[in-house]
C-alpha cells in the first residue's frame, strides 16, 4: 500500500472539519459550565466574607448612626482592586464588555488567558462588595477568552476564531440563568452581531447546552430567579397596556444608555487620582445604599420580591432613578462589571411599578404587578441592549410558559424600536459610534465608500453556458468549494442571468427534466450586478435589500463580461481590516504627535 493510499485510508475515520468543530464547541461549554461555577463560587465568597461579616463587624444591622458606616464596605472592595488594576493597567476598571467585542470583531480575537482571571476577581470584589453591576458581561468575556484560547491552540481562522469566542459567550451565558436557548442568541444577536452561518450557530447551540448541563449538574434546574405562573388577565385591556409599557421602556432606555455614558466621562475628566475614582464612586453608592439598600449588587434578591407582587410602587420607581445612577457611578468611576443584570433590575422595577398602577386603576381586569414585572425584565433589557431575540427566550426559558411571549414579544419589540429611533446605539456600541464605526450594523458608510470592489475581486470564478443543461451544472456545483451562485453566460461568454442550488432543487429527482432542462431556461435574469468602480458600501447595500450572500462583477453596465464574484463575508473582513488599520495609523500618528 502507498504512502498516499495510507494517509487517504487513516483520513476517512478522522472527523470532517464540522465535526472536529462540533467536539471542540463541546469541550468549550463544558469548559464554560466550569467556569461558571468557578465565576459564582468566588463572588458568593466575597460577598460572604467581606459583605456579610461586614455588615456584622459594623453592627450595620443594628439601625441608627451604624447604617453610615455601609459606604465602608464597598469602599473595601475598591481598595482591593488596586492592586490588580496596577499590575493591568487598562485592563480591570469599567464597563469593558465593549473592549471585547472590538477584539472579537476588528481585531482578530485574540483574548488572553489573563483576562479569565481579571475578569473573575475584578468584578467579584466589585459585586460581591455591594457595586451595582453584573456578571452576565463578564462571564460572557471568560466564556469567549477561553473559545480564544482554543482557537489561539488549534491556529484557527479569523471567521473560526470568532465562532469558538462565541460559543464560549453562548456557554458563560446559558450556564450563568440556566437558560440555553437565551445564551445562544446572546453570542448571535450581540457577540457576532447577527452575521452567522448554519454551522457557526451550530457550535454556539452545543456549548450553550453542554455549559447548561454542566451547571444544572451543580446548581440543579432553577432559573436564576423564579418567575411566578403568568396568565392574560384580559388581553383587549392588557395588550395596549404592554404596547404603552414598551414606550415607556424604550425612552427610559434611552435615558439609561446616555446617562451611563455622561457619568463615565465626567469620571474620566475628574481630578482625581486613576484609583481613588472607584473608591469615590463606591462612596457615592454606598452613600445611596443607606437609604435603599436594594441598589447593591445585582440586585437579584430584590427583582424575585419584585416579580413575587411584594413591591411597594413608590419605592419600585425611586428605583428605576437610583439604578440608572448607582451602575452608572459604579462602572463609570471604574469598578468591573457588566450591565445586564442592572437592565435586569431596572426592567423590573419598571414593570412591577407600571403593574402596581394598572393594578390600582383597573382592578381585576390586568395581571398582578408581578406578571408585569416579569415582561418588563425582557424588555428593558432587550431595549438597551438591542438584541429582542435575547430576551424573549429568556424570558419563556425561565417561565417555560408560551402565554408570556406574546406580551414580551410585543414590549421587547417596541421597547428596542424606540429606543433605536430615540438613539442609534444600544449600550454597547457607542463607544465604536464614537470612533465613526457603526458595529452594530457591520460597517461603516465613510469607510466603506473609500474601499472599491475591483480591489476584491482575488479569486476565479466557476461559469455555466446557457445551454448546458441540469446534470452538467451539478457537477460543477460538486467540484465548487465556496460558491453557491454560477454566473451564466452565453455563447459569447456576456452574463445572461445566475443560478444557485436553490433554482434546480425541484428537479433534482427527475432524470429526464435534469438532462433535458436548459440552465438558460431555468436561471434567474434580473441580476443585481457590480462594477469595479463601486464600492463597498453600494455592495452590502445590496446584500440587504435582495438577502443575497454572492454579487457577480462584471465590467461594466453594458459590457456583462464577468470578471469574478464577491462575497458578503468577504466585504465585512474588507472593512474590519481597514477599521483595524485606520485604528494603527491614527495611534501611531498620536503617538509621534506625544
Amino acid at each position: 500500500m502507498t504512502e498516499l493510499a495510507q494517509k487517504l485510508k487513516i483520513q476517512k475515520f478522522l472527523p470532517g472539519e464540522n465535526t472536529a468543530m462540533l467536539m471542540i464547541a463541546i469541550a468549550i461549554g463544558v469548559t464554560a459550565g466550569f467556569a461558571n461555577i468557578l465565576f459564582r463560587t468566588v463572588t458568593e465568597l466575597v460577598h460572604e466574607f467581606i459583605f456579610v461579616n461586614g455588615h456584622e463587624v459594623l453592627a450595620i444591622n443594628e439601625g441608627g448612626w451604624h447604617r453610615f458606616l455601609l459606604p465602608l464596605i464597598p469602599m473595601t472592595g475598591m481598595v482591593l482592586l488596586i492592586p490588580l488594576s496596577l499590575l493591568y493597567p487598562g485592563q480591570v476598571n469599567g464597563y469593558a464588555f465593549t473592549k471585547f467585542l472590538r477584539k472579537v470583531n476588528i481585531e482578530g480575537g485574540i483574548v488572553r488567558f489573563r483576562t479569565i482571571v481579571i475578569k473573575i476577581i475584578s468584578t467579584a470584589l466589585t459585586i460581591g462588595t455591594g457595586g451595582s453591576a453584573g456578571v452576565e458581561g463578564p462571564i460572557a468575556t471568560v466564556g469567549g477568552a477561553l473559545g480564544s484560547q482554543v482557537g489561539q491552540f488549534f491556529k484557527v481562522s479569523g471567521n473560526r476564531m470568532k465562532v469558538y469566542i462565541a460559543a464560549g459567550c453562548a456557554g458563560g451565558v446559558g450556564a450563568m440563568f440556566n437558560a440555553p436557548i437565551a445564551g445562544v442568541f446572546f453570542a448571535a444577536e450581540i457577540v457576532l452581531l447577527g452575521t452567522y452561518e448554519i454551522s457557526s450557530f451550530s457550535a454556539l447551540v452545543i456549548s450553550s447546552a453542554m455549559a447548561t448541563v454542566v451547571s444544572r449538574g451543580y446548581y440543579g434546574e432553577s432559573p436564576a430567579f423564579p418567575i411566578p405562573n403568568y396568565h392574560l388577565a384580559n388581553p383587549v385591556v392588557e395588550i395596549p397596556l404592554y404596547i404603552l409599557m414598551g414606550i415607556i421602556i424604550g425612552i427610559i432606555a434611552v435615558i439609561h444608555i446616555r446617562f451611563f455614558y455622561i457619568v463615565r466621562d465626567r469620571f474620566a475628566t475628574l481630578r482625581l487620582h486613576r484609583q481613588l475614582k472607584p473608591i469615590a464612586g463606591a462612596f457615592v453608592v454606598g452613600s445611596i445604599a443607606i437609604f435603599f439598600p436594594q441598589i447593591m449588587g445585582d440586585g437579584y434578591q430584590y427583582i424575585e420580591k419584585v416579580l413575587a407582587g411584594d413591591g411597594t410602587i413608590w419605592i419600585m420607581t425611586s428605583l428605576i432613578i437610583l439604578k440608572i445612577f448607582a451602575t452608572a457611578i459604579t462602572l463609570g468611576s471604574g469598578g468591573a462589571g457588566g450591565v445586564f443584570a442592572p437592565a435586569l433590575f431596572i426592567g423590573a422595577v419598571i414593570g412591577g411599578a407600571f403593574g402596581g398602577i394598572a393594578n390600582l386603576y383597573l382592578p381585576g381586569l390586568t395581571a398582578s404587578p408581578g406578571a408585569y414585572a416579569a415582561v418588563g425584565i425582557g424588555a428593558f433589557l432587550a431595549a438597551s441592549t438591542h438584541a429582542p431575540l435575547t430576551a424573549i427566550f429568556l424570558l419563556f426559558e425561565m417561565t417555560g410558559n408560551y402565554m408570556i411571549i406574546i406580551p414580551i414579544m410585543l414590549s421587547s419589540i417596541i421597547g428596542t424600536m424606540v429606543a433605536n429611533r430615540l438613539y442609534h446605539d444600544s449600550i454597547d456600541t457607542v463607544d465604536f459610534s464614537r470612533e465613526g464605526i457603526d458595529l452594530h450594523e457591520g460597517r461603516e458608510a465613510a469607510i466603506m465608500r473609500s474601499i472599491k470592489v475591483g480591489a476584491m475581486i482575488t479569486e476565479d470564478v466557476d461559469f455555466i453556458s446557457e445551454n448546458a443543461n441540469v446534470d452538467q451544472l451539478l457537477k460543477i456545483f460538486s467540484i465548487a468549494k465556496n460558491s453557491f451562485y454560477f454566473p451564466v453566460i452565453d455563447d459569447t461568454g456576456h452574463m445572461v442571468g445566475i443560478i444557485s442550488m436553490q433554482d434546480v432543487k425541484n428537479i433534482l429527482h427527475d432524470e429526464e427534466l435534469r438532462l433535458g432542462s436548459r440552465v438558460g431556461d431555468i436561471c434567474e435574469r434580473n441580476v443585481i450586478t457590480l462594477t469595479p468602480d463601486d464600492n463597498l458600501y453600494t455592495a452590502l447595500t445590496h446584500y440587504d435589500v435582495k438577502g443575497i450572500e454572492e454579487i457577480p462583477v462584471v465590467e461594466s453596465k453594458t459590457n456583462r463580461w464577468v470578471l469574478g464574484m464577491i462575497k458578503r463575508r468577504d466585504v465585512i473582513n474588507a472593512y474590519n481590516r481597514e477599521v483595524l488599520k485606520r485604528g494603527i495609523s491614527e495611534r501611531t500618528a498620536t503617538i509621534s504627535l506625544n
